[in-house]
């Protein structure tokens, strides 16, 4: 089975190891979430706050996924090599070809 994804984002290892984290997401989730294929990012959220306490309830509701698409990712680890052998950058078009492994029964 092939799938098409976008990548959405390009991390650094948490750890400062030698490999990346790129998530993806499929291409029909972020045409619903930006209208046309134009950002990988989504639409710009510019929020005005008049206190505190308004502004900690929308960051929150933000870092739990209430906004974005990020709540909906597929994740992969690539070693230094393997990623800069492909020249992945946000917005890129990807495929996955998922097959599952032949068994021998032994």
């Amino acid at each position: 089975m092939r799938k098409e994804y976008v990548v959405v984002r390009i991390d650094a290892a948490p750890d400062a190891a030698p490999y990346v984290v790129v998530s993806l997401s499929s291409k029909k989730d972020v045409q619903d979430n930006n209208g046309p294929l134009s950002s990988p990012f989504g639409k710009s959220n510019v929020m005005g706050f008049s206190n505190m306490n308004d502004m900690a309830k929308e960051l929150n509701k933000m870092m739990s996924g209430g906004m974005g698409m990020m709540g909906n990712t597929t994740s992969i680890k690539l070693d230094m090599i393997e990623y800069k052998k492909l020249g992945l950058s946000v917005g890129d078009k990807v495929y996955l070809d998922l097959t599952k492994a032949e068994t021998s029964g032994v």
